[in-house]
């Protein structure tokens, strides 16, 4: 855990990869928000989140860096931790239907994604722009916020989950 932290104050301190700005509702060292998550898979609680390492990424079929980012978060994470207890991935379709989401999906990927129609669930998160990921510890604590696609933060992101769960 304590590479997480270092590593964390040193992008935030040094070359400033983690960008927030007024777009932003949900900061680094912020509590999960409360929000539900429903789909035919079930409906996901953000309470029932404790105790997992998780990583929410926020999409649109219709947004170039969202669409190039997603086959990584299939095989980069999807893959590699979808049978572990201890980690949650949630790909939310911000403004898509569960109908709009499964056509999208259906031949390109194998995990699971949540629709968020109204945006119900990214106006608790940010006000605009995506793709956007974020990560979150077992105690609930945002640890990692990223905003749009790039391979090398994609990367660092990836060593931020893989620390926090092993």
């Amino acid at each position: 855990m304590d590479r997480v932290l270092i590593f964390l104050i040193f992008n935030l301190i040094t070359i400033g990869v983690i960008a927030q700005n007024e777009s932003d509702i949900i900061k680094i060292g912020d509590q999960l928000p409360s929000f539900k998550l429903e789909s035919s898979k079930g409906v996901i609680n953000s309470r029932d989140l404790k105790g997992k390492v998780v990583l929410i990424n926020f999409f649109a079929t219709w947004c170039p860096s969202c669409v190039k980012e997603l086959p990584h978060i299939e095989q980069k994470v999807w893959k590699k931790y979808k049978s572990n207890p201890d980690f949650k991935l949630l790909v939310v379709g911000r403004e898509h239907t569960e109908k709009e989401l499964s056509s999208f999906s259906k031949e390109k990927y194998t995990m699971p994604f949540y629709p968020d129609e109204g945006r119900k669930v990214y106006q608790l998160f940010a006000h605009n722009t995506i793709p956007r990921c974020y990560v979150v510890d077992k105690k609930g604590v945002v640890v990692y916020a990223l905003t749009g696609f790039s391979e090398e933060s994609f990367k660092e992101m990836l060593d931020v989950v893989e620390d926090l769960i092993d």
